[in-house]
């Protein structure tokens, strides 16, 4: 069902914008009196999630909706189909993990109290920033939901207060703003060529032709940069090694795929044709599984090694404009479940291997690889969990990886797309090659023993229901499947 306002639709249209500008409030009340204990921030966070629940409910009941909104004179439009409400349950369900995961990592690592404190609005930004970015439809509101992404981002990036982290947070900051930049030449382009901003007068007034083609570049460029896509991911690793471990969990796991989400509903649109420049696309994509996958595999620091493995799974996504573009029906869908399918479980999986990875540095105080030798005698849980989350990057049954790379492969080969296939894999290879060195290290028999600082159980607790809930949507795939093939197209 789809509508043109919100009259027919209240109770959804009141819940959707409930669940979307909430977070912001808690975020605000939050910094005034940070939480102390996980329970409490689970209780409090667990609504937003059953209501997202219900309106994905309400989608596969009765089809996506769609209306507009006039802040200011300004008409803007938004848009809750199967994609965006499987995208938003993700964005919860992250943003609960990650903000109980903060309040035991502030039990156990010596935080400011003014940087706690600091964290939860701009958790709360980050969060209104996201649900805002999978429901928009239109350039203007996306632009807005860009940047405030992109500054709460950069500012939990800051919180640690170092020079390590300055630095790296300002170079961020930098690579945002020339995306920032890019995206609003695009954005120009387009308005003076169509006179329109939202998303189907676009589609139907642009016409084809070299001010599209430009706007598009332009538009591809800023968002691949802030997407941290090969060569475009210089700035990715540096603030990782430096930010906490709940801020890098929400960062790789859903912050870089926004870009990427909204490059794919852009490119749909206006130039869903253009083979050489998907092409294009999809080999910027390989060369960073292989680039991304052997920059991890020498990696010396363990959060340096998953900011690496970031790099090339986001590579895997690039693979889908090829298959999408120029090809069959039975192509182009097999292409568009497994991309989102494979989303999802990296998001699951890549916050619960931060975080893991969090946990093991918190207990030792070791970064490097070759500190952590022996460690599996006295931190098993956090080291299990980190192989969980691994066998979703690495594509092994029954995990949500296995079933995306499954479809992803049966697309490439029922397009005759064999490159993709070898991708595909040289990538499993290379992600099993860097996380057994994890492993070779932490099962040395001869390592002396660590002093290891206790850690509150919800740490590890956390972080392996995450890394269980990728193995679980691998098992449970049919449903967001149903939920894609019915409504998750533009």
């Amino acid at each position: 069902m789809s509508v043109s306002s919100a009259a027919s639709l209240s109770t959804e249209v009141v819940v959707l914008w409930l669940t979307l500008l909430v977070p912001a409030l808690l975020g605000a009340l939050a910094g005034c009196f940070p939480p102390r204990r996980m329970l409490p921030v689970l209780l409090i966070g667990a609504p937003l999630v059953l209501a997202t629940l219900w309106l994905l409910h309400r989608v596969s009941v009765s089809g996506e909706f769609q209306g507009t909104w006039s802040p200011g004179g300004l008409l803007l439009h938004w848009r809750l189909n199967g994609l965006a409400g499987l995208l938003l349950l993700l964005t919860q369900l992250l943003l609960l993990a990650s903000a109980s995961y903060a309040v035991g990592h502030r039990q156990t690592f010596a935080v400011a109290e003014r940087a706690y404190a600091g964290f939860w609005p701009l958790l709360g930004g980050l969060a209104v920033a996201l649900g805002l970015i999978w429901v928009a439809d239109d350039l203007l509101t996306l632009y807005a939901a860009l940047e405030l992404m992109g500054l709460c981002a950069v500012g939990m990036m800051l919180l640690p207060g170092k020079q390590e982290a300055l630095v790296a947070g300002m170079r961020y900051l930098l690579y945002a703003l020339v995306g920032s930049l890019a995206w609003l030449l695009g954005v120009a382009l387009l308005l003076g060529a169509s006179g329109r901003l939202d998303m189907a007068g676009l589609a139907a007034n642009a016409a084809p032709g070299p001010v599209t083609g430009i706007a598009m570049a332009l538009l591809a460029a800023g968002l691949l940069l802030k997407a941290a896509v090969f060569p475009l991911h210089g700035w990715l690793v540096p603030v990782h090694v430096s930010a906490w471990a709940p801020v890098s969990a929400l960062h790789g796991a859903l912050v870089v795929k926004a870009s990427f989400f909204i490059l794919m509903q852009l490119w749909q649109r206006l130039v869903a044709d253009a083979v050489a420049a998907a092409w294009l696309l999809g080999l910027l994509g390989s060369l960073a599984v292989l680039w991304g996958g052997l920059q991890a595999w020498r990696a010396d620091a363990l959060k340096q090694m998953v900011a690496w493995s970031t790099v090339g799974q986001l590579g895997y996504l690039m693979l889908a404009f090829p298959l999408l573009a120029g090809t069959s029906a039975a192509v182009a869908s097999l292409a568009w479940q497994a991309t989102w399918l494979q989303l999802a479980g990296h998001a699951l999986a890549k916050a619960a291997m931060f975080m893991a990875a969090g946990n093991l540095v918190l207990a030792t105080g070791e970064r490097h690889l070759s500190g952590l030798a022996g460690i599996s005698r006295q931190l098993p849980l956090s080291l299990m969990t980190f192989g969980i989350a691994a066998v979703t990057l690495m594509g092994l049954p029954p995990s949500a990886g296995f079933t995306a790379k499954w479809l992803l492969l049966q697309a490439a080969i029922l397009a005759g797309q064999w490159l993709w296939v070898a991708v595909l894999v040289a990538g499993t290879l290379l992600t099993a090659a860097y996380v057994f060195r994890v492993f070779r290290f932490a099962f040395a028999e001869d390592a002396p023993h660590h002093d290891v600082r206790v850690l509150p159980a919800g740490l590890d607790l956390i972080a392996l229901l995450l890394a269980l809930s990728a193995l679980a949507l691998g098992l449970g795939a049919e449903w967001p499947l149903a939920l894609l093939r019915e409504g998750g197209r533009p």
